[in-house]
């Protein structure tokens, strides 16, 4: 049971890679601004929304990624250290521009789960 588990879990995080690599190859080919990742998510989107993926074929690989996503933020911390010298003078600034966006992204994602949550229970009335 745990190897099927398993077994699934790595191929939908296999899945998952393989849609950001789509991604940065299509932004490499076409030289876009648009970072590869986001071009992958805009895929994944696509493929879900069209039913050509079904979501029973990621949700493994995608609760393992979200579960260890602060691991991921390590190596860009550490690479902001090393350039420490481009914000110096500037962190008042950056601690306002931290502050404000991250009220932004809280009163914004309540609203938008607040009308999801309203929307669904219309629909179920």
């Amino acid at each position: 049971m745990k190897v099927v588990y398993v077994g699934k879990v790595i191929i939908h995080t296999l899945l998952l890679i393989f849609l950001y690599q789509m991604g940065t190859w299509i932004h490499d080919f076409l030289n876009l601004t648009l970072p590869g990742s986001v071009i992958g998510m805009m895929l994944l989107f696509v493929l879900l929304s069209t039913g050509l993926v079904k979501p029973s074929w990621v949700d493994k690989g995608a609760l393992l990624l979200v579960k260890h996503l602060p691991l991921f933020f390590i190596p860009a911390t550490v690479g902001i250290i090393s350039f420490l010298h481009l914000f110096a003078g500037s962190g008042i600034f950056l601690i306002a521009i931290i502050i404000v966006s991250t009220a932004l992204v809280i009163v914004i994602s309540g609203h938008v789960s607040q009308w999801l949550v309203r929307k669904k229970e219309l629909k179920h009335d």
